[in-house]
C-alpha cells in the first residue's frame, strides 16, 4: 500500500499565481505531446478489446486520415523535452509526492465551476501568448468533439473536455513545470526502463534506495494501481479533484489519471501491480489515448455554439453551476 501523507502544510488559501509563465508551460507540454506522438507512431499496435454496450472501445474514426507513420525517432526530439525530463526524473521522489498530496488536502482551494476553470486556464495561458492560434478551450473542445463525433458516451465527451484542466495546478502551488506536465510513473519502487529517458533517474535520491530502489518497493504484486502513488502532476491532481466531486464513472476517472502513464498503457510496464479492475481500466485508457494524442488540428471550434451543449454534459455528471474546489 502507498503510505499516507506525513508532512504538515499550512491551512491557508492559495491564490492563483497570474505571474507564472504560462507560455513556457504550454510550449513544454506541446513538445511532450509531440514526443508521445512519435513514440506511438514507432509502435503502431492495435490494442483489441471486447465490444461493450458503451462502445468506448470501438476503433476511433476521427483520425483515420492522419498519417501517423512518417515520424523521425523520438529519441532525437527537441532539447526542451530532454531537459524537462532530466529535471522531472530527479525531483519526483516519494518525499515530494507525500508533501504534494498533503498540501492538496490541506490548502483551501479556489472554487470555480468547470466552465469557469476552463476560462481561467484559457486566460492564464493566452495572456502570456498573444500570438497563439488556438486557445486552451479550443484544445479541450477539439478532444471532446472528436469523441462526440465518434458516438462515444457523454461521460467520455466530458473527460475529453476536462482532461487537461489539471494544468491549473501550475498556478496554485507547483514548483515549476516538472510537477505539472510530462509522462507519469510510480514512485516508491524501481523506475522502469520503459519510462522515457530512463537514464536520467540516476540523479533521483530514491534511485538505488534499499527500499524504493527495489522492484516492488513499498508495494506488492497485485496491490492495484488505486494503492500506488503516481508522480504528481496535472493528471493525478485532476483525478483527485474529480473522484470526490463528480459522477464520472471509474473508466473515465482512469482516463484522467492514467492518460500520461505511457510506460504502463503503451509499453507494458508495471503489470505486476495490476488488480483485476486495472485490466479493465487499461483498455479504457487505451480507448481514450488516440483522442488525447491526435485530436489537435488547425480547425478552430466555435466555442459559443458548443458551450450550451457541453454545459449540459457538465450538468449531467458534475453540475452546471456547481463550484468545484480546485
Amino acid at each position: 500500500m502507498a503510505p499516507g501523507a506525513i508532512f504538515e502544510a499550512p491551512n491557508v488559501a492559495e491564490p492563483l499565481n497570474d505571474h507564472r509563465d504560462g507560455l513556457a508551460l504550454e510550449a513544454t507540454s506541446d513538445a511532450i505531446d509531440t514526443v508521445n506522438v512519435l513514440k506511438a507512431a514507432l509502435k503502431e499496435k492495435n490494442c483489441t478489446a471486447t465490444q461493450q454496450e458503451t462502445d468506448i472501445y470501438q476503433t476511433p474514426e476521427f483520425d483515420t486520415t492522419k498519417d501517423k507513420t512518417q515520424f523521425r525517432q523520438y529519441e532525437q526530439a527537441c532539447d526542451r523535452v530532454q531537459i524537462f525530463y532530466r529535471e522531472q526524473h530527479s525531483k519526483q521522489t516519494v518525499a515530494y509526492n507525500l508533501q504534494a498530496r498533503n498540501a492538496f488536502r490541506s490548502h483551501t482551494r479556489a472554487e470555480l465551476t468547470v466552465w469557469e476553470a476552463m476560462e481561467k486556464l484559457n486566460t492564464l495561458i493566452d495572456e502570456s501568448d498573444p500570438d497563439t492560434s488556438l486557445s486552451q478551450i479550443d484544445h479541450l473542445l477539439q478532444s471532446a468533439e472528436a469523441i462526440r463525433r465518434d458516438g462515444k458516451p457523454r461521460w467520455m465527451q466530458l473527460v475529453g473536455l476536462i482532461h487537461d484542466l489539471g494544468k491549473l495546478l501550475f498556478f496554485f502551488d507547483s514548483h515549476g513545470q516538472w510537477d505539472v506536465v510530462g509522462d507519469t510513473f510510480p514512485v516508491g519502487c524501481a523506475f522502469s526502463p520503459a519510462i522515457i529517458y530512463p537514464d536520467t533517474f540516476a540523479q533521483n535520491p530514491d534511485f538505488g534506495d534499499p527500499i524504493y530502489g527495489t522492484e516492488c518497493g513499498i508495494y506488492y504484486p497485485g496491490c492495484g494501481l488505486d494503492n500506488v502513488m503516481l508522480s504528481w502532476g496535472h493528471d493525478e491532481y485532476l483525478y483527485h479533484v474529480m473522484k470526490t466531486q463528480s459522477r464520472i464513472p471509474e473508466e473515465g476517472l482512469a482516463m484522467i489519471r492514467y492518460h500520461s502513464f505511457y510506460a504502463w498503457h503503451s509499453a507494458g510496464a508495471y503489470r505486476w501491480m495490476m488488480s483485476e479492475k486495472d485490466g479493465r481500466m487499461l483498455e479504457a485508457v487505451r480507448a481514450f489515448n488516440p483522442y488525447d494524442l491526435y485530436s489537435k488540428s488547425d480547425e478552430v471550434p466555435r466555442v459559443e455554439e458548443l458551450k450550451e451543449y457541453y454545459l449540459g454534459v457538465i450538468d449531467e455528471f458534475i453540475g452546471r453551476d456547481r463550484k468545484i474546489r480546485w
